[in-house]
């Protein structure tokens, strides 16, 4: 079974080290989000099993994408991918339906297994 997932990142090194990890280990990334509302459209578009999100990016945050792609489908999985460690915005984040949080710099096998668990529980 193909596993698909949307990364929204507006650095392109993280969406490459993101893509690196995920298709060495038989993902396949359906696209590639630079904003919020990026990740909705494509979202909408692909229908990806997980989304990874960064919360801080231009134009429209990773909260706005939380928030649009949920009300979309409440069913989402979202990754948050941040290296923002502020209570608030983690505690906003979750309130508009994230699924799971990891901190950059992350390593490479805590974000496979948190992508992992997240594909799981969606198929459970």
């Amino acid at each position: 079974m193909t596993k698909t997932l949307l990364i929204a990142d507006d650095a392109a090194i993280m969406r490459e080290i993101i893509k690196d990890t995920a298709r060495a280990n038989g993902w396949t990334v359906v696209a590639e989000a630079c904003n919020g509302q990026q990740a909705v459209d494509y979202y909408a578009e692909h229908k990806p099993d997980v989304v990874t999100m960064d919360l801080v990016m231009p134009e429209y945050d990773g909260l706005h994408g939380v928030r649009g792609i949920l009300k979309a489908d409440p069913k989402a999985r979202v990754l948050v991918v941040s290296a923002i460690d502020q209570k608030d915005v983690l505690k906003e984040a979750f309130r508009a339906g994230a699924t799971d949080f990891i901190v950059k710099p992350f390593d490479r096998r805590g974000l496979l297994d948190a992508l992992e668990t997240l594909v799981a529980s969606a198929q459970a």
